[in-house]
């Protein structure tokens, strides 16, 4: 399974450590969750959400309590994405069927929004905006699109197919400070402000992994980690840490890090 990296938005301590520090591990493992895990999140109050290979997701509090489940497996196939940006709106995606799942705080299903009903059938990329909508990339329209909970169409970008010499092929999109951020790992990352339209294009590219913190783009590959400061246009690399290192998944809080191995995901705190 491919790694993903999905950071936190308070990072910069990741980029304080020393060469001496990783060297001498700077973390401390606190727990662990075993079992069947082969994916997760984690929102900015340190719950997590854990999927199972059965698509069964589990949410534990940060004292590693088990608060809810959501089993409604069998209905509209495999989770491509899961979204916790906002602790009290939990977003699925199931992409083969172009559902959007809305849970509230307990995983309880709020609401199912069927993108085929809004004409829209090609979707890789969704996210949480900043007023509590939906953010999707459609590519059969080439267009960013905002709806809300009901799939009502809000607002859209013109064609990207006018805009630029190639369209892209958008893998994440991250609502930030003021602007949205799309991700083509094949070309750069496209931004956009609140009212569609486009800001700045920036050359990265080749990322495996994609999340914008404050005012940082964060990627990894190759057991680095990339860190691109957006105002000042500087890149900084750095060597993952020891536990960091052959994990499927790694994820950051403002006080935590999660790495997953195979059956085991494990937690840890700076010393």
């Amino acid at each position: 399974m491919k790694r993903i990296l999905n950071i936190g938005l308070v990072l910069i301590f990741i980029f304080s450590f020393s060469t001496e520090a990783q060297n001498e591990n700077p973390y401390k493992l606190i727990s662990m969750i075993k079992g069947d895990i082969v994916d997760f999140a984690v929102d900015n109050l340190d719950n997590v959400y854990v999927l199972a290979s059965t698509d069964q997701l589990k949410k534990y509090t940060s004292s590693g309590d088990s608060v809810a489940v959501f089993n409604n497996v069998k209905k509209f196939g495999k989770i491509a994405t899961i979204d916790v940006s906002n602790p009290l709106k939990v977003l699925l995606y199931y992409k083969d069927f172009s559902t959007v799942v809305v849970l509230d705080r307990l995983l309880a299903v709020r609401n199912t929004i069927d993108l085929r009903q809004q004409n829209i059938f090609q979707v890789n990329a969704i996210g949480q905006s900043y007023d509590n909508n939906i953010w999707l990339y459609d590519e059969g329209d080439s267009k960013l699109k905002k709806i809300d909970d009901n799939g009502k169409l809000l607002l859209e970008t013109a064609d990207f197919r006018l805009l630029f010499s190639e369209a892209p092929l958008v893998k994440n999109i991250c609502d930030q400070e003021g602007f949205v951020y799309l991700y083509d790992p094949h070309q750069s990352v496209f931004v956009f402000d609140y009212y569609g339209a486009l800001r700045n294009k920036i050359s990265i590219s080749g990322w495996e992994d994609f999340k914008v913190a404050g005012k940082f783009i964060f990627g990894i590959n190759d057991d680095t980690l990339h860190r691109y400061e957006i105002n000042t246009f500087r890149v900084d690399d750095q060597k993952l840490p020891g536990p960091l290192k052959n994990s499927l998944k790694v994820n950051f809080t403002s006080s935590r890090l999660y790495a997953l191995k195979k059956d085991l995901l494990e937690i840890y705190t700076l010393r």
